[in-house]
């Protein structure tokens, strides 16, 4: 019998240092419990990979008293995460507003509504239709009966682009409707194999400055009043001016739409302290962010806790209103 508990109390000590919930506790010689953290992205190659993982390297760098050892996952995008969160596989992950927006409402193709929590609004995405500049696509109408790309199958890109499209009375059937990567929605429109790519990030977009640096394009206009709307009706988009001379050219300023801002997540029962300490020491921190990627010019204090339509996690509004910017 004493064998046998010395087992059992074996067997707690070594479960209570693997789950240790980030608020910086240590063992008998001090050093805290290792506590492992996943980051969900996206795929190699896109902002969210590469943005994830100078959050994580963050985290590593400025988190070691709480023992984190944070590792950024590849994954398919925002709807992988979300239910990578909602199951418990993923810690913390970079999504789409937009189409957080929905899953936590479990509308719009959602199978049931997912429990997700803000961390920290992050970079906008300022997206919007481009077309060679002879391509006789001038206005959101000249869509109909052209072939269009819309993003890659499964990124999620219908939940901001159904909206858009849907303001100005379009839907998908009236054209044809073409997936790609950013970059290749950049062929589809050098071949000619389509008339307007979908596409959007951060300013300045690279796919935009390499099409606009083999041919002449045009930014297709959003109808004012449609514009109005989606900004009444949902909280993720909002007005984002691209400012003149961004693009070879760009002559004048574009009025466009930030159509959903990148944003870190977690879920809804993620540990309070673990978030608490993850927001704290990210936003602490910004500045070694920005060294290893320009988006973390977005953790600042009239950004980071801007409302996008999901609720803030409990731990990131405690430590926003320590510091007094929770709104």
């Amino acid at each position: 019998m004493r064998r046998l508990g010395f087992c059992v109390a074996l067997a707690l000590a070594a479960t209570a240092v693997a789950c240790g919930g980030g608020g910086g506790g240590g063992g008998e010689d001090g050093a805290p419990a290792r506590v492992f953290v996943s980051m969900g992205t996206a795929p190699p190659g896109g902002t969210f990979f590469v943005f994830g993982s100078a959050l994580a390297e963050v985290m590593n760098e400025f988190g070691a008293g709480f023992g984190w050892n944070t590792t950024a996952e590849a994954t398919s995008g925002s709807q992988e995460n979300i239910r990578r969160l909602a199951s418990g596989e993923l810690d913390f992950a970079l999504s789409n507003a937009a189409i957080t927006y929905f899953a936590v409402r479990g509308t719009e193709g959602w199978d049931q509504a997912y429990p997700m929590r803000t961390v920290m609004t992050l970079a906008p995405n300022v997206a919007l239709w481009i077309t060679p500049a002879d391509s006789g696509v001038e206005a959101m109408a000249d869509l109909r009966g052209e072939r269009v790309g819309v993003g890659v199958a499964g990124a999620g890109f219908e939940y901001f682009i159904r909206p858009l499209l849907g303001a100005h009375g379009i839907t998908y059937d009236d054209f044809d409707p073409v997936n790609a990567t950013q970059s290749g929605a950049v062929d589809l429109l050098a071949d000619g194999s389509a008339a307007a790519v979908f596409v959007g990030g951060a300013i300045p977009n690279p796919a935009i400055t390499q099409a606009s640096a083999s041919q002449d394009i045009h930014f297709i206009p959003f109808d004012e009043t449609a514009k109005q709307g989606l900004i009444d009706e949902y909280l993720f988009f909002r007005p984002a001016t691209i400012p003149a001379d961004t693009y070879r050219g760009q002559t004048e300023a574009f009025e466009g739409l930030d159509v959903g801002s990148m944003h870190l997540i977690t879920s809804a029962n993620a540990d309070e302290d673990l978030v608490y300490n993850v927001t704290k020491t990210l936003y602490e921190n910004a500045a070694s962010v920005v060294e290893r990627h320009g988006a973390g010019r977005a953790i600042v204090a009239a950004n980071v806790v801007r409302d996008s339509g999901t609720e803030f996690h409990p731990g990131a509004i405690r430590f926003y209103q320590e510091i007094g910017i929770w709104p």
